[in-house]
């Protein structure tokens, strides 16, 4: 259970009250999680939830965070804080972490000769620049562009016979060249032919179903475990399943002895492993190791391995929150959000991906269908996760009867929780 849900840390009145965070996550080549792009949404009003790109207000949010608030909201990563003429002009940028944060300097910003000098002094100081949604080689993308570090080239928005070109035209060296909006494999596919460095959309968490494809058997394994858990079956046959396959053993092994589980001393054998972790703990982390690629260890730069822990950790505390002390149901909602993209890790369908396991019809309900509550929690996180706007986000907010202060809080012991997760097991 977190604890001051109704007051979201590290964000000063008067935005206290009206802001929740989308967090977008961007990707190297090695499809491995590098920064996230953090867009404070403003959400006000009665009917519908306002959202604004008000640069300055964002970063005077982030600004008061301060190195302890960033690390909360995006762990070991960098983050891409947008700015525009006013935010880059004020003294507030000063308090941000320079060794975390890459300004993103907006598409708005005229390339002045002040502009410029400002741009030269905070490199002096340390910081890093990129260029939002380039387009064009225009005349104030010509001037700032030996300035930044990164280049981000909006693909959605650029005929697809100008990228080559445009791709041609802008890369340097020491400069990295980012595609925005890529939200389909062969949309990433082509960017990485072009050279691009750095990819941000949601290609990866979009299901490819590929006829006759089959769950692996060490997946079956952990459906099967999970399987045990849900029906309460004893501990031996717990245990005998865990010993038929050696990655989830020696996994299993790995994660006991971290600090997070507390014993006092090293552990070797799988009966005494299930003891000390406890049944729910198991289960969780079982949720985890599905998406382990097998002979990996759990490699949490995996863009999908973090998207779906925070999915279910968020819906964990979400549940808690409007629920106090149903801990099953807690649990419940944590399992709707890691399974929510099973359906992209099997290359199967989710009602496929259902049909394999046992699972509750109100878990089965929203993941097809987005039905009842937890359903409802999913699509919230799946609107801020996309970006979304319009009215969806402030009617499910207030059909779950939750501020987007509480959600904000919500998130960032979320976001928190996860970081954690990813010290102890690595």
């Amino acid at each position: 259970m977190i604890s001051g849900l109704s007051q979201p840390p590290f964000i000063p009145a008067p935005h206290a009250g009206n802001f929740f965070l989308a967090r977008q996550p961007i990707l190297n080549r090695h499809q491995r999680l590098v920064a996230y792009e953090l867009l404070f949404r403003n959400a006000s009003g009665h009917n519908a939830a306002h959202i604004t790109d008000d640069a300055a207000a964002t970063a005077a949010v982030i600004a008061h965070t301060s190195d302890l608030g960033m690390a909360h909201v995006v762990g070991d990563q960098l983050a891409f804080v947008n700015v525009d003429t006013v935010g880059l002009m004020s003294d507030f940028i000063r308090f941000l972490p320079n060794d975390k944060v890459i300004l993103e300097i907006l598409e708005s910003v005229r390339a002045t000769p002040d502009v410029l000098e400002r741009v030269r002094e905070l490199k002096d100081a340390g910081f890093k620049f990129a260029l939002d949604d380039v387009i064009a080689d225009s005349d104030d993308v010509k001037k700032l562009r030996p300035l930044v570090d990164v280049i981000k080239i909006d693909i959605k928005n650029t005929a697809a016979g100008d990228l080559a070109a445009l791709t041609r035209t802008l890369k340097r060296p020491g400069q990295k060249l980012l595609a925005e909006k890529v939200e389909t494999l062969a949309e990433f596919h082509q960017c990485m032919s072009l050279g691009f460095e750095y990819f941000q959309g949601y290609y990866f968490a979009r299901p490819v179903i590929l006829t006759g494809k089959k769950i692996s058997p060490s997946q079956r394994t952990i459906l099967h475990l999970l399987e045990l858990l849900d029906a309460d079956a004893d501990s031996l046959a717990i245990e005998r399943s865990v010993k038929h396959d050696a990655l989830i053993t020696l996994n299993l092994l790995r994660l006991v002895n971290t600090p997070t589980v507390g014993a006092r001393y090293r552990i070797n054998s799988v009966g005494h492993a299930l003891i000390v972790l406890g049944r729910r703990q198991l289960q969780r982390w079982l949720q985890i190791l599905l998406y382990v690629k097998s002979g990996q260890t759990q490699e949490f730069t995996s863009p999908l391995l973090q998207l779906a822990t925070t999915r279910g950790k968020t819906i964990e505390l979400m549940v808690e929150k409007l629920r106090p002390g149903q801990r099953t149901s807690a649990d419940i909602g944590f399992t709707v959000g890691v399974m929510s993209l099973m359906d992209t890790l099997f290359s199967i369908r989710m009602r496929d991906v259902l049909d394999s396991v046992h699972v509750l019809d109100e878990v089965r309900g929203a993941l097809l269908e987005r039905s009842g509550d937890y359903g409802s929690m999913l699509s919230l996180i799946e609107h801020i996760e996309m970006d979304g706007e319009g009215p969806a986000l402030s009617d499910i907010l207030h059909q779950l009867h939750m501020s987007p202060a509480e959600l904000y809080a919500i998130q960032l012991a979320a976001y928190d929780w996860v970081d954690q997760y990813a010290h102890d097991v690595q």
